[in-house]
């Protein structure tokens, strides 16, 4: 299983970004899927998390500016940033917990590559 993440990049304070998210491989399903962020000099936290059946959680620091969504026909999460601020730097890791293998099934976590985000004016 790879999970592949775009959409990262420099925006303005109060601009937008989106990203985006793929899981591939032999996935018979996924149930949580969502997006870490790590700073510099800081450890990795939630950003947002969604269910399998739509469920969602947010940091605070946050909620009402950023929006996760997954279309679950395509093993994709996304998460649309809105009025970014500068503390919002970092680079961003999506997440999934999936069920995958040929014959026998086995659950594990998995995260993308990493994908810089830089909000800066």
């Amino acid at each position: 299983v790879q999970l592949q993440a775009s959409g990262g990049g420099l925006v303005q304070p109060g601009g937008s970004l989106r990203l985006s998210c793929t899981a591939t491989g032999s996935i018979a399903k996924i149930d949580d899927m969502g997006w870490y962020r790590q700073a510099p000099g800081k450890q990795r936290e939630l950003v947002a998390l969604i269910t399998s059946g739509g469920s969602t959680n947010y940091a605070d620091s946050v909620k009402g500016r950023f929006t996760i969504s997954r279309d679950n026909a395509e093993n994709t999460v996304n998460l649309q940033m809105n009025s970014p601020k500068p503390e919002d730097t970092a680079v961003y890791y999506c997440y999934a917990d999936v069920w995958a293998g040929r014959g026998i099934v086995i659950q594990d976590d998995y995260w993308g590559q990493g994908t810089l985000v830089t909000v800066s004016s």
